[in-house]
């Protein structure tokens, strides 16, 4: 038996002229929350609608759970889609009831995971509401239940966070966790960072279809050293940034907040912080000073930063091959 839930290889996936997804590799373990993160355009939606056998991929190979395709384990598989949508007529309990029922749960089961779950979202009362009455991030609570109420050993969340309040987007982060902790794998993609940073234990970043990272996430910040330096001097920083900013190794730094007393310095590549830290003590009295360790985010905008750069070079390499062509021809 396999111990990934999803494997991708050698992944392709064109529209016309746009390659959405390129030689994609991708090894998903059972029981893990992956987070699958990607600016804009990156084919994160296009992976996994391939994963989900909506579309098909140009080239490569998918298993899911062991099989060929998600098609031969539906069954056994949660999704939710990036597009919301409910059957707005319904009431909630007979659209959870509809969705459970196509996916072979007894109507026993239902009723009895049914009002648990609507429990557990806050939305007990709303069981004999038509779902058109529900505001937009209620339906969305309910198109999630639909999507984990057959008890699938996978589920696949298209940016479950979209659209959602602070307070819901937190109830739906102990879900996840209360799904991982039963031994579900989950996947999802999103652009809320800091959702991925809370809950994730790996994640997958990709950017213009490329894969760009892949892996447990404490292995993946163990990698990134730490290069941005807290700083609140004790007398006087708005006299001090200008100092702090000339300094050798200093890439930036400006201060966060609009009281102008914490300095943030991002510090350049192969520069050791410690030796930053070690000059701004001797040039000012420091009243707190600390390293941040690299967030997702930090991480995110500079692995996309650098892929970008990559394709940038490789374009102007094909213009100018292009024009040499051009050239040699005329």
């Amino acid at each position: 038996m396999t111990d990934a839930a999803i494997t991708l290889a050698g992944v392709n996936k064109s529209f016309g002229e746009k390659r959405a997804v390129r030689d994609l590799d991708l090894e998903v373990p059972i029981g893990s929350v992956c987070g699958f993160l990607g600016p804009n355009g990156a084919g994160k939606t296009t992976t996994i609608r391939m994963v989900m056998s909506i579309i098909y991929p140009d080239s490569g190979e998918i298993s899911v759970l062991g099989r060929k395709s998600a098609a031969e384990s539906k069954d056994r598989i949660g999704y939710l889609p990036e597009e919301r949508g409910v059957y707005r007529k319904m009431r909630v309990h007979e659209f959870l009831t509809f969705i459970g029922r196509l996916k072979g749960v007894s109507d026993a089961e239902l009723k009895v995971r049914i009002d648990e779950w609507l429990e557990k979202v806050e939305l007990a009362e709303t069981r004999k509401k038509r779902c058109e009455e529900l505001s937009k991030g209620m339906q969305q609570k309910i198109q999630f239940l639909a999507a984990i109420i057959h008890d699938p050993d996978l589920i696949i969340l298209d940016e479950p966070f979209s659209g959602l309040d602070p307070v819901n987007a937190r109830l739906l982060r102990s879900l996840i966790d209360e799904l991982s902790a039963e031994g579900k794998t989950v996947i999802f993609s999103t652009h809320v960072l800091q959702s991925a940073e809370q809950i994730c234990d790996r994640v997958f970043m990709i950017n213009r279809g490329r894969k760009v990272l892949d892996g447990p996430i404490d292995a993946i910040r163990s990698k990134f050293d730490p290069k941005t330096i807290l700083i609140e001097p004790a007398h006087d920083a708005p006299s001090f940034l200008p100092t702090l900013q000339n300094m050798s190794g200093v890439h930036s730094a400006n201060f966060l907040g609009d009281d102008m007393r914490l300095i943030e310095a991002h510090v350049d590549g192969g520069v050791d912080a410690d030796a930053i830290m070690r000059d701004a003590v001797q040039a000012t009295s420091i009243r707190r000073m600390e390293l941040r360790r690299a967030t997702l985010e930090d991480i995110f905008v500079s692995l996309v930063d650098a892929s970008d750069s990559e394709d940038s070079i490789r374009a102007a390499i094909s213009a100018e091959a292009s024009n040499m062509e051009v050239t040699s021809d005329a």
